[in-house]
């Protein structure tokens, strides 16, 4: 850094005095950045297409698209979505199109372009197809869902990764010789990579702050934790991070792994997720995946929402976890989810058939005369089951929806259904057992 960049930076952060002056410098982001890789075949040949890098925060978005821009040699433009509207955009795109006029390239950054709405973002299209701007957004959201399909088709995503812990490890090497006097226990250091969770900007950000706590000698865990204040967890209440880890949690009930459904259940509480989010998901669990195998699971799950509500938090957090555990370690059948699904299915794939007269009600006079409820055979006067009865409309064969699994209660469910439908098959025969099935 030269002696004018560090009059230019005097009193400013350590995160902005350490940013990278070199694609070089940039720490982390191989896969984008090393030999062979999308970015660095960008820079050999000087050509920068309009795209968008979508990673957490603090993982070098802004630093990255500067420097691309640089090494393209294109001119530098910045908004910010969050201060900015279509008055600037223009403003903007116009300065552009000066500097092209004078045979000059824009790199057009977008700090937060997932902020701008579908108005917005549409006013960037026709300057991106002429080549008036390269367009480089900026987005900690899934681009797949926060930025239009239009803009999407004329920018490449590159996704940015959280920082890995020897990656830090080189950040924090490259603060302490920012500041002299100052150095970190292992144990301080070790805690200080943790606490920073993959945030480049973060650990500066808390370096700075131990420095200034500690002004002289050797920082222990103690100043790096009073620094720090709390524990950071990225977490977003909404956005990917969110539904990724809602997902984890999810599946590791799916796949019978109570530690590890424990351990997303309680990542996801410690983020600050709503607990009352997670009783919903827990009854869908319960449905879903566990299903008849094990109905005490769908009681269990509306009694640890009741508890939650009635004891908040954290002593209602214990009914969540007990349920998870439940749920995890309970045998698994998601029968009933496929049955409900076939039966949509197919009830949209066909005519909404009449009530065959048998099964119709008939509450009136006018109606048994009619013929409503004519022959229904009432299946308690037969033992329990009127072998060869037919529920369906009469347009429609039988379908099997439902294929309970061998596992937990649905073996007996399917043991029992086996029996019935052999009944069905016999009465159709003419050769059914007129004792009929006794009720189980």
């Amino acid at each position: 850094m030269s002696s004018a960049d560090e009059t230019d930076l005097d009193g400013a952060p350590l995160a902005e005095r350490l940013r990278p002056l070199t694609l070089a410098d940039v720490v982390g982001q191989r896969h984008l950045l090393g030999p062979g890789m999308p970015l660095a075949r960008v820079v050999e040949t000087g050509r920068l297409h309009s795209m968008l890098l979508w990673g957490p925060p603090g993982t070098g978005k802004t630093t990255l698209a500067r420097l691309l821009a640089a090494a393209s040699g294109a001119r530098w433009s910045s908004i910010s979505a969050v201060l900015a509207g279509v008055k600037e955009v223009r403003a903007a795109v116009a300065e552009a199109e000066a500097a092209r006029a004078a045979g000059a390239r824009t790199v057009l950054f977008v700090d937060e372009v997932h902020r701008f709405n579908k108005a917005q973002q549409d006013a960037f299209l026709p300057h991106v197809e002429r080549g008036t701007i390269t367009l480089v957004g900026a987005t900690t959201e899934n681009p797949s869902f926060e930025v239009n399909a239009a803009l999407l088709s004329r920018a490449r995503v590159y996704v940015l990764k959280p920082l890995a812990a020897d990656e830090l490890g080189t950040l924090v090497d490259r603060a302490l010789a920012a500041l002299p006097g100052i150095a970190l226990t292992d144990d301080a250091r070790a805690l200080l990579i943790d606490l920073a969770d993959g945030d480049g900007r973060r650990l500066l950000n808390l370096l700075e702050v131990v420095a200034q706590l500690a002004e002289a000698g050797v920082a222990d865990e103690a100043a790096v934790m009073t620094a720090a204040g709390t524990r950071y967890r990225r977490f977003d209440k909404g956005g990917d991070l969110f539904y990724d880890q809602i997902s984890a949690l999810h599946k590791a009930v799916r796949g019978s792994d109570p530690d590890a459904a424990l351990y997303w259940l309680v990542r996801m509480l410690d983020g600050g997720c709503d607990p009352l989010y997670v009783a919903r998901r827990m009854l869908r669990m319960a449905s879903e995946d566990v299903g008849n195998a094990d109905p005490r699971a769908l009681q269990l799950a509306l009694a640890a929402w009741e508890t939650y509500e009635r004891l908040g938090s954290p002593e209602g957090e214990l009914a969540l976890a007990q349920t998870v555990l439940y749920l995890a370690s309970v045998p698994k059948s998601n029968a009933a989810y496929v049955a409900w699904n076939n039966a949509r299915a197919h009830v949209a794939a066909t005519a909404s058939h009449p009530v065959p007269l048998h099964l119709r009600n008939a509450p009136t006079r006018l109606m048994k005369d009619l013929g409503h409820g004519a022959g229904y055979r009432y299946a308690h006067d037969e033992g329990g089951y009127a072998a060869g009865e037919r529920y369906w409309p009469d347009e429609l064969a039988p379908e099997h929806y439902y294929t309970p699994v061998d596992r937990g209660l649905e073996t007996k469910i399917r043991a029992r259904l086996a029996r019935l439908r052999a009944l069905d098959a016999a009465a159709q025969a003419g050769s059914a057992d007129p004792a009929r099935e006794r009720a189980p």
